[in-house]
């Protein structure tokens, strides 16, 4: 199912939640691309128009037709959007 997965992490260099994200993706062996908001303001306006938010990280997850995003900052909130998909 994972192989399936479309997985963007939003981030920024330093940004600690950020390495867990992606440390969690790579154990899981979940391929992703890396959007680098450092220095770049306007890929944080995207973020904003999209999902109200400024911070990283922001992990978009696609599955099929469906798309989702993981706002909130813990892994908690990432484990529970790609359980579905891992099972």
């Amino acid at each position: 199912m994972a192989q399936n997965l479309s997985v963007v992490v939003w981030s920024k260099e330093g940004c600690s939640y950020c390495n867990e994200v992606k440390e969690y993706l790579a154990e899981q062996n979940i391929a992703y691309k890396t959007v680098d908001v450092t220095n770049h303001d306007e890929f944080r306006d995207i973020l904003e128009t999209k999902y109200s938010v400024r911070h990283v990280p922001v992990v978009e997850i696609g599955e099929g037709n469906t798309y989702k995003a993981v706002t909130e900052v813990g892994l908690e909130h990432l484990k529970a959007a790609l359980e579905p998909a891992l099972v």
